[in-house]
């Protein structure tokens, strides 16, 4: 059985810019990148419907030592991917990555300060385990059993099982959701098909952005390429920071300043209530970013169309909503949702006792109460989620480090038993549809300290680089 000092979980955003920290900030040790599918990239690897893209501007959502270099900070999927491929190649990152090893199983041994890491057809031990596969299903999205399915003569598909000889063309499209990937698809899709309905039970938040940053291109005209990017990089997390944490501050403005603005890019013939005024305050949920008002061109253009109702059921033609209005569709993109998982799905023991991932509170948004040397890998919902992960890439090296410093081989974070009456929040707050149905399995987060997960990068990048790693909560051994 192969021994390597730390597993990765995972050749995403994620396990790519683990592996870089791991291998310049603990040079002297052995890892490896444990992938589940037979690709590098992760989500933008698996995700392959029309117009996927960020909804993060690629200065930051990309590595901060490899800087982005493409024209649009608002990329598309295959951009990204590439990118990835490009970097894991540049530092050496692919030559770790073995691929076609789903991890299915972790246990830890206190006696032996080891994981034994099994995949389905062979095993590993490890002295830290690092997850890096976010906490999205990757096997299957979330699909809503709508009455009728059966009865209707057209084809049905979720985005994230996209069929790559699927033809649209002069198709009557319906997409069927509200999010990211719904308002993606209607302005990717419309103008090849005869026409695209987003239908939508309620709305969401819109916000419309170049996909180009002209400051930003200008920034990069002038200055050497590291320079600029650090400078770009630091620009726009100011800026996401500071509209974030006014759009919480003062909702009701939030809400006026989005719907007005959405108003001045819809045509008359769509109302702005009830088509894009959502029931929640901003930032309860994600905004969707709509680069180069695209969904908007779709809508004036009449090439797409928004319907806010419910579905009553499909027909043998389309579907009929509970207003009784009949919607034809030749096709039928079900864009309801994804599932979360917590660990990717790993069965986890410590010392022979089943770990409940529910059952645990996250300590510093990456280790759970309890479970010694490891850590899981999870990015922001307010911003972009590689500033969330680099920082947790780079406290795990500290870790690593403090380890050999001090000659110990253990540590683990021990919570406060106070924190267990504090009332159940899933590390992930938001009150999106698919954070709420995970709400049972995802780890909890608690009211204060090292195990509240705050959507704060300036804050985090202090703590996070700079506190005392023996805070008397994280236990050494």
């Amino acid at each position: 059985m192969e021994h390597l000092d730390v597993l990765i979980v995972g050749a995403g955003l994620s396990g790519i810019g683990a592996a870089y920290r791991i291998q310049t900030r603990s040079p002297d040790r052995t890892y490896a990148v444990l992938e589940g599918r037979a690709a590098l990239g992760g989500t933008w690897d698996l995700f392959r419907y029309p117009g996927v893209r960020s909804d993060s501007d690629m200065f930051t959502l990309g590595f901060p030592f490899h800087p982005w270099k493409a024209a649009k900070a608002i990329a598309d999927g295959p951009a990204i991917l590439d990118y990835l491929h490009e970097t894991a190649a540049a530092y050496g990152i692919d030559k770790h990555i073995r691929f076609n090893q789903r991890v299915v199983s972790a246990s830890w041994s206190s006696a032996d300060a080891v994981w034994t890491v099994r995949t389905a057809d062979t095993a590993y031990t490890c002295s830290f385990l690092y997850v890096c596969s976010g906490y999205y299903d990757y096997d299957s999205g979330y699909v809503v059993d709508f009455d009728g399915k059966e009865d209707f003569q057209g084809q049905i598909v979720h985005p994230q099982h996209w069929p790559d000889e699927l033809d649209y063309a002069g198709r009557r499209v319906v997409v069927i959701g509200s999010g990211a990937t719904a308002v993606t698809l209607v302005p990717a899709m419309a103008g090849t098909a005869a026409h695209v309905t987003m239908l939508q039970r309620s709305p969401s938040y819109v916000a419309s952005r170049p996909a180009r940053d002209a400051l930003s291109d200008r920034i990069r005209a002038v200055l050497p390429e590291k320079l600029a990017h650090s400078v770009i990089r630091g620009k726009n997390v100011a800026l996401s920071t500071a509209v974030y944490g006014a759009f919480r501050k003062w909702p009701a403005h939030a809400a006026w300043l989005l719907n007005s603005t959405v108003a001045k890019q819809l045509p008359s013939s769509i109302p702005v209530d009830p088509h894009f005024t959502p029931r929640y305050k901003p930032w309860d949920q994600r905004l969707c970013l709509v680069p180069d008002a695209d969904l908007f061109k779709a809508l004036r253009n009449g090439s797409a169309s928004v319907v806010t109702d419910e579905i009553d059921r499909f027909t043998p033609t389309g579907l009929r909503l509970r207003s009784g209005r009949e919607l034809e569709a030749d096709l039928v993109v079900t864009a309801t949702g994804l599932r979360m998982v917590a660990l990717g799905n790993i069965e986890v023991t410590v010392d022979g006792r089943r770990v409940a991932p529910h059952d645990t509170f996250v300590y510093k948004g990456m280790m759970l109460s309890g479970v010694p040397n490891l850590a899981w890998c999870i990015g922001y919902t307010n911003n972009s989620w590689t500033l969330r992960s680099d920082l947790t890439s780079k406290y795990v090296t500290r870790l690593l480090n403090h380890l050999t410093a001090t000659g110990t081989r253990i540590c683990v974070p021990d919570i406060d038993p106070a924190e267990y009456d504090a009332p159940p929040r899933p590390v992930v707050d938001l009150t999106s549809g698919y954070i709420r149905r995970a709400a049972a399995l995802l780890p909890r987060q608690g009211t204060q300290g090292p195990w509240r997960l705050r959507q704060n990068y300036p804050r985090d990048l202090l703590t996070l680089r700079y506190n005392r790693l023996d805070d008397g909560i994280m236990h050494f051994s």
